[in-house]
């Protein structure tokens, strides 16, 4: 049981584990953000469109009387407009994402790499940067 135990806690401490924790809690929060666009701005606005016609009513009755069976359209639309919005904006984010990394290589390339050859002042032969004795002259550099 004690083994279970350090291996269960070794694997919350990955780095990983925590950031797909993080990333859920993230999502589910900006989930209730893009609902309530969709609901309280989209569908509004696609409601004005429509002539006034509320996306919930969007329904059809499968059968006559009060608790019958509806297709639920209005519903669905809303879902997949949800769907789209979240999408896009996941799209976006990783775009600039990806974006900001090219620009930290390219910062990365761009910075000149550190000599590892010299010229010895008395032959001048190239030698290794760390070396102290010249192998081609043997002088002291």
């Amino acid at each position: 049981m004690k083994k279970f135990f350090s291996e269960f806690k070794e694997f919350i401490s990955r780095g990983n584990v925590m950031d797909l924790a993080v990333g859920m809690i993230i999502g589910s929060a900006f989930t209730a953000i893009v609902t309530s666009v969709v609901n309280d701005l989209v569908m509004p606005l696609i409601s004005l469109i429509t002539g006034g016609l509320s996306f919930t009513k969007w329904n059809i009755a499968l059968a006559a009387g009060e608790e019958a069976p509806v297709l639920a359209l209005g519903s669905f639309v809303s879902a997949v407009l949800n769907f789209l919005i979240i999408a896009a904006v996941i799209f976006l984010v990783v775009k600039s994402i990806n974006k900001m990394q090219k620009m930290v290589v390219k910062k990365e390339e761009e910075k000149p790499a550190a000599p590892t050859t010299k010229i010895c002042p008395y032959c001048k032969s190239e030698i290794n940067i760390e070396a102290t004795k010249c192998p081609h002259c043997t002088s002291e550099v």
